[in-house]
């Protein structure tokens, strides 16, 4: 029940910060934007105070922790990988090429259109 009361009193709270944004239109952009960033900030404070907001805590902590065990390839990894990857393209465009010239001479020849 207080999860709901929060997500609750979040939304009022953006949603009166998105009206002030608007009727406030006499004072500089700026400042109004400003305001409105706060208003967010407090609302996203709010709202990780929550069960929810808690596991997308635990989520992002558990997220960067896999991100550092990651193993990234080395530039010369990568240039020989993206030369095998445009050596198989070459070769997989050039047997579809042979096929589909082959299928087409034979469809002409079969329909007595070709010489």
């Amino acid at each position: 029940m207080v999860d709901k009361l929060k997500w609750l009193v979040a939304a009022l709270l953006l949603i009166g910060g998105l009206a002030g944004f608007y009727y406030l239109a006499d004072y500089a952009l700026w400042m109004r934007v400003i305001a409105l960033l706060a208003v967010v900030g407090v609302c996203i404070a709010i709202v990780l105070q929550t069960e929810n907001g808690g596991q997308l805590i635990g989520f992002f902590r558990e997220a960067s922790i896999e991100l550092r065990k990651i193993v990234w390839p080395t530039g010369k990894e990568t240039t020989q990988t993206t030369a095998v990857v445009m050596a198989m393209v070459v070769l997989v465009s050039l047997i579809l090429w042979g096929l589909d010239t082959f299928l087409v001479w034979s469809v002409k020849l079969l329909t007595g259109q070709g010489g």
